[in-house]
């Protein structure tokens, strides 16, 4: 299988979740045999924070704006599918171009699903509006349950399937490093998950200051009061993923409020985590005890009590069941198998769909 991937970033993981959630994903989809192109817009904040500049595994090429893209028309006219991603700049007039060029399947892979639909709800078009959801012949989803079926109900979509995000095993292993903190936190800045920070990272530091705590992460407004016990790091590259991990005895999961509304929308963060062995804490959204079960593969956390109260478990055997439902379940060799099986019944389903014309 020829895929091309238009997608928010591969090169840069900079104040993104896009680059690791693809780097994985399409790694893990060329090791089982296709060929992948990753085209990527070439914007000056990403093209001054690459850190994968010519993967191995997939071509990676740049374009500047959409007449720069009409150079890549043939590549997306004989690719068995094409798969365009959440976020994209001028993502709804790339899928309209596309979709006159393509050949084969046309999909949209959406890494932020409960905040798409959300953005659609208030008529913001950033990068994909009602009227382009039909077009697309299959909508890969982060987020499951319900939503799936709101998608083809209300918003027409022909075949709407969860892809969820998932993790390398060999680049989220445990590390033999030292134990530096208590609680850990890894997350670009939001204005919805910040509270949940205070509530469950914040306060518990200023309630046990001979406890050690770090955040990282970029875009943190300066004036945050940070308890002398939080340490923080502006950016933590992939490649130290697994050792901040690893120096951590357990790792806090925040999730954004749109995504707690939806449900079933788990954070790549939540399978990094956890295939480094790390105990995980983590606040309340449906479809969670899907994925891990509470109290035994992860903590449920409401208050900073109750962070507190599981910093005080030894909790290495939580991490260790959760590595082990990470790995029999949400590898991106999992995900990718997922992805070559949706999209070959998206193909076949379309193929029907012209003999019974």
């Amino acid at each position: 299988m020829k895929l091309v991937v238009l997608g928010l970033s591969l090169s840069s993981s900079w104040g993104n979740g896009h680059a690791t959630t693809y780097r994985a994903l399409l790694k893990a989809f060329a090791a089982r045999g296709q060929e992948v192109t990753f085209l990527e817009r070439d914007v000056p904040w990403y093209a001054s924070q690459r850190d994968l500049t010519d993967p191995a595994w997939c071509r990676l090429d740049y374009y500047a704006d959409l007449d720069e893209l009409a150079r890549w028309r043939g590549e997306i006219a004989a690719a068995d599918a094409v798969m365009i991603g959440s976020y994209v700049p001028d993502g709804v007039a790339v899928a309209r171009l596309v979709r006159e060029w393509v050949g084969g399947t046309l999909a949209f892979y959406d890494i932020d699903t409960p905040v798409t639909l959300a953005k659609l709800e208030r008529g913001d078009e950033e990068y994909l509006s009602a009227a382009v959801i039909p077009l697309y012949d299959l909508y890969l989803s982060f987020t499951g349950g319900p939503t799936l079926d709101r998608l083809e109900r209300q918003y027409g979509s022909p075949r709407a399937r969860a892809l969820y995000c998932s993790v390398d095993p060999t680049a989220y292993a445990p590390l033999a490093v030292p134990r530096r903190w208590d609680l850990s936190y890894l997350g670009t800045y939001s204005p919805d998950r910040q509270p949940t920070v205070e509530r469950l990272l914040i306060e518990p530091a200023r309630a046990r200051p001979d406890l050690n705590f770090v955040v990282a992460g970029p875009q943190y407004p300066a004036d945050i009061e940070w308890p002398a016990n939080v340490e923080r790091i502006e950016h933590c590259p992939p490649a130290d993923h697994a050792a901040f991990y690893s120096a951590s005895r357990a790792t806090l999961n925040v999730t954004r409020a749109d995504m707690i509304a939806a449900g079933w929308s788990p954070s790549v963060r939540l399978f990094e985590a956890a295939a480094c062995g790390t105990p995980i804490v983590s606040d309340r959204w449906d479809g969670i005890e899907d994925l891990f079960a509470p109290g035994r593969e992860i903590v449920l956390a409401d208050t900073g009590q109750d962070v507190l109260t599981a910093l005080e478990r030894d909790l290495a055997l939580m991490g260790e069941a959760a590595r082990a439902a990470v790995l029999a379940a949400h590898t991106a060799d999992h995900r990718a198998a997922e992805l070559e099986a949706e999209l070959a019944a998206a193909a076949s389903e379309q193929t029907r769909t012209r003999e019974s014309v």
